[in-house]
């Protein structure tokens, strides 16, 4: 370890040589190489954590540059974890990591999990979170929360030496009705990078003991007045005894989905073949832009409206990014018989590659 890199550190009464060698020796793994995940993998690596894991398995878009500020330009469409891997190791040659290019999912959450000493949640999905949860109950591992909304953000500590998990906070994962669509709200740029190195705090707290960790403690931060919030919440000790992953989390049946290219999807649509395209976004996006022929059934409305599809024909489901379609998608796996397609990467992929059109 290079003393004289961290000597800013070390120079702290409070944390000293001691605590950046807590940092050399600590493991952690940061579940998504995103809006959040870029400022906590930036500042871990600066600060000297010795071994660093990444979970991801996503691509480069031209709507991630306004938030997600690792990558450029010209990393679009090249692996987010391929891009992040490069320019990590250059800001710290001394740094372990060792990358995970997949989504979390039950089949690989605990044996990835089981790997570190403390766990970043920079996802941003329900299912992954209580997935995170139940994963770090199981194997007694804390995590780092954070959330984003708009212009405000959320930040706390789970399962820490026997505190909280994040079920004490959200007992149950809200249904499609009810989850916020970010595409629809949006969010502001700096906000993930503001709530990013405050996980990353959190993280250097647990490893190193100083100071107040986050744990029974949400922090909300309001990017409009500059303010904090915080809400203190028990522990309900049955969402300790956790001793096997759920059956499904909603998200599990992605490696079951069949997936269509925007350029795919334009040749089915330039030969004229006959196809239900079906535009899960809000009305409002819809009415912003569409794709010919498409029918906008928004996804909080699929559930009560999913009959209004033929199941004969083969089915094409697309959204703004192609998350919400793979959640369409799932769902009409499980209402009516026939086959699926999830538009990869969305009405984003498709003006990138026709934005004539």
């Amino acid at each position: 370890m290079n003393t004289k890199r961290y000597i800013r550190q070390t120079n702290l009464k409070e944390f000293g040589a001691e605590g950046q060698q807590k940092l050399a020796n600590a493991s952690i793994l940061v579940i998504g190489v995103g809006g959040l995940g870029i400022p906590v993998l930036q500042y871990l690596n600066a600060m000297g954590v010795g071994t660093i894991g990444l979970v991801e398995q996503d691509t480069v878009e031209l709507t991630n540059l306004q938030r997600q500020v690792l990558y450029a330009e010209n990393d679009i469409g090249r692996q987010k974890l391929e891009v992040a891997l490069e320019k990590l190791q250059a800001q710290n040659s001394g740094t372990q990591f060792k990358t995970f290019d997949t989504f979390l999912t039950r089949d690989n959450a605990l044996e990835i999990i089981a790997g570190f000493d403390v766990v970043v949640d920079a996802s941003d999905n329900f299912p992954t979170r209580y997935l995170v949860n139940d994963a770090c109950v199981i194997l007694k591992k804390p995590f780092v929360y954070g959330a984003l909304h708009g212009f405000e953000g959320q930040v706390s500590v789970f399962n820490f030496q026997g505190g909280p998990t994040y079920r004490c906070l959200f007992p149950n994962m809200p249904t499609v009705k009810e989850i916020p669509n970010c595409n629809d709200n949006g969010v502001l740029g700096v906000i993930p990078g503001i709530i990013g190195n405050l996980q990353a705090l959190e993280v250097v707290k647990l490893v190193t003991s100083i100071g107040e960790v986050l744990s029974g403690i949400l922090l909300i931060y309001n990017g409009l007045n500059q303010s904090i919030q915080k809400i203190n919440f028990n522990l309900n000790t049955e969402n300790l005894s956790i001793l096997k992953l759920q059956d499904t989390y909603g998200n599990d049946n992605c490696e079951n989905i069949l997936n269509l290219s925007a350029d795919q999807l334009q040749t089915l649509i330039s030969s004229n073949t006959e196809l239900q395209l079906i535009d899960v976004r809000t009305p409002k996006e819809y009415a912003t832009y569409s794709l010919p022929g498409s029918k906008n059934i928004p996804l909080n409305e699929l559930e009560d409206r999913y009959k209004e599809i033929d199941g004969i024909l083969p089915v094409y489901v697309v959204c703004q990014s192609g998350k919400r379609s793979q959640t369409a998608v799932t769902l009409l796996q499980k209402k009516m018989n026939g086959e699926f397609f999830n538009v990869s990467g969305g009405i984003n992929s498709y003006l990138e590659l026709f934005p004539w059109l």
